[in-house]
């Protein structure tokens, strides 16, 4: 069986000529380069945001640069933009590409070309560099994904702190091809106690006896979509828990799903190699799903 993702997106010959935003500058995806003196490129040095686009709204786009703006503050880094200078230049970027619905944007900030190839900040003298890319982006997943857990963790905020959309994601990536290795499509992590936490990519939820449970948030990203979901729980009077909770509580999940700005809420049929439920979408995966869409419907309107 053929491994899926979870950002599989329908193929677009429209992304062979996108612009892309790059300090300024709107030009074809052919002519868009950052130095390799970048941080980013360099270190792994910077911050981002993933968004989607509505009838020609970003959904949500207030808690994203919120996300952002409270990112590189946390790593010291001045993205020299008002929030309404990076709003500017996303829809200038949405513009250039006519785009209006269907499409995922990457908001890439880094620490901005070094002088020298090493690591210390103050070695990035040239202020920041802004990157974003605007894709036709349609997803498009031919069936429910199936994890397989790892040994590779979400660690401990005083190493990298799991809650930063941090450019380093090569834990994130050791993990993603661990779980291939094993035949998956995609990693399930534990936190540093053993207890189920998130995936590679996205916030991961079970549903039993129609409670809905997600880790406690102390070792994962924090995402905007996993926390619409939990809302959304609170107000149709779906039970929602954030706890502790291990492999065995998982694998006896009548459902499971995960969370994601692109895939907003991907069933799973399979951990470990255990089905789980029907290894299909579950009845309150699907009931969440069709909140979601209303929610988004209500903030792009």
């Amino acid at each position: 069986m053929a491994n899926v993702t979870t950002h599989q997106a329908a193929d677009d010959a429209r992304n062979l000529d996108i612009k892309i935003y790059v300090d300024g500058d709107i030009v074809h995806r052919d002519d868009a380069k950052v130095s390799v003196y970048d941080s980013g490129f360099m270190l792994g040095d910077g911050v981002w945001e993933g968004l989607r686009l509505y009838n020609g709204k970003w959904a949500f786009l207030a808690e994203h640069m919120d996300r952002l703006f409270e990112a590189a503050k946390a790593i010291d880094l001045d993205i020299g933009m008002t929030r309404a200078g990076v709003i500017e230049a996303l829809e200038a970027t949405r513009l250039a590409n006519g785009m209006q619905r269907d499409c995922h944007a990457r908001l890439m900030i880094t620490r901005g070309v070094k002088v020298k190839p090493f690591q210390h900040p103050s070695l990035s003298c040239s202020g920041p560099t802004m990157v974003i890319i605007c894709e036709h982006s349609t997803p498009s997943l031919p069936r429910p994904i199936r994890l397989a857990t790892v040994p590779h963790q979400r660690g401990l905020p005083m190493t990298q702190d799991p809650k930063l959309n941090s450019h380093s994601k090569l834990n994130c990536i050791l993990a993603c091809i661990a779980a291939e290795k094993a035949g998956a499509d995609e990693a399930l992590m534990l936190d540093i106690n053993g207890f189920v936490n998130t995936t590679n990519a996205c916030n991961f939820f079970i549903v039993r006896r129609g409670a809905v449970w997600t880790s406690t948030g102390d070792y994962c990203m924090n995402g905007i979509t996993r926390q619409k979901v939990i809302d959304l729980c609170r107000a149709d009077g779906i039970l929602v828990v954030e706890r502790n909770f291990s492999l065995v509580d998982t694998y006896g999940a009548d459902e499971a799903f995960l969370t994601g700005t692109f895939g907003a809420q991907t069933p799973v049929s399979e951990i470990d190699g255990r089905q789980i439920g029907n290894g299909a979408l579950g009845p309150v995966t699907a009931r969440l799903r069709e909140l979601y869409i209303n929610l988004v419907a209500k903030d792009v309107a």
